[in-house]
């Protein structure tokens, strides 16, 4: 039995106490940046005890697990990331209910909300090499990396805002894809062997009510789907000896969901045209929908490496 966890651990309350510091002043980045430091070790030695095959830094770092984009590029229309942003826009949430993604108007980073461009996007800080760099040292386990996809990139765009810079999605992923390669390409150069791309956008090609929020701005899901299913290939194409790990959700957010539907309408798609050697899937909650899929395919060895199968695993671990 193999396990995976799926990146992210609960924050301890030191983390959030130390980075209202930072953001007020009162504490300088030299020493945040020792006190997550010592948090990642803790993080570390958490997952190593428990026996886990492959850890992450828990994405500490991250307010959101999609600033591993949204960070990391140059050219949206954002406001600072800060912890009272981050708890703007969660506020009211209540566990177990449907929780619609709030966009703040005039505010909020890439990705984590739906922003606009004013030129093309262009990589200004390597996050995921960041945090790849830091925990490295002191792990004994072989380190996954967590970044966010061009699917959910795509669904967090202003297209209808940022005609003048992107004519077309397809020029918008063109870009996103050639960052992303980037990223890649700098974490297996620093030695990472495993790459975790979260997808928690696939789940709304099976959600009524996201389905009906993309016609309503104009696009068309199949459309979407397709384009961002080669975007996910492309990002994979030419790292022998590379794990790539592909996560999709419903939603996690203080214990809220805002998806809902079986796989069944995406299944043959995702597992036929995606070259991910590991497929982390949710399915065991009333929101997925009947049994869900469990099973484990037989899958060439490819260009990327690996067993020359793939595990299609429903499931997934927050540990904290």
């Amino acid at each position: 039995m193999r396990t995976d966890v799926v990146g992210s651990l609960l924050r301890p309350a030191s983390w959030r106490e130390a980075r209202t510091r930072l953001e007020a002043g009162t504490l300088d980045a030299t020493g945040f940046a020792r006190i997550e430091e010592s948090l990642v070790q803790e993080a570390v030695q958490l997952q190593e005890l428990v026996g886990l095959d492959v850890i992450s830094d828990g994405e500490l770092s991250r307010l959101n697990f999609q600033d591993s984009f949204g960070l990391a590029v140059g050219g949206y229309v954002s406001a600072k990331e800060t912890v009272s942003l981050y708890e703007k826009r969660i506020e009211g949430a209540k566990p177990n209910q449907r929780w619609e993604i709030p966009d703040l108007h005039g505010a909020g980073t890439p990705v984590s909300h739906r922003r606009p461009v004013n030129e093309r996007i262009h990589m200004v800080r390597n996050v995921p090499l960041e945090e790849y760099q830091r925990i490295r040292p002191f792990a004994k386990k072989p380190v996954k990396v967590a970044i966010i996809g061009p699917d959910r990139i795509g669904q967090r765009f202003d297209h209808q805002a940022s005609r003048a810079v992107y004519a077309t999605m397809d020029a918008f992923m063109e870009d996103v894809v050639a960052i992303q390669r980037q990223m890649v390409q700098s974490l297996v150069d620093a030695g990472c062997r495993y790459i975790h791309i979260d997808e928690p956008g696939y789940t709304a090609y099976v959600d009524p009510p996201s389905l009906e929020a993309m016609r309503a701005r104009g696009e068309h899901p199949p459309a979407n789907f397709t384009r961002s299913i080669k975007a996910n290939a492309a990002i994979t194409k030419g790292f022998p000896g590379v794990t790539f790990g592909i996560y999709l959700c419903r939603g996690n957010q203080r214990s809220m969901w805002h998806r809902e539907g079986t796989y069944d309408e995406i299944a043959e798609r995702l597992f036929n045209e995606l070259p991910h050697q590991r497929f982390l899937l949710e399915y065991d909650s009333p929101r997925g929908g009947g049994e869900g899929i469990r099973a484990v395919a037989i899958r060439p060895q490819g260009e990327n490496g690996g067993a020359g199968f793939g595990e299609y695993q429903g499931g997934s671990a927050r540990i904290g």
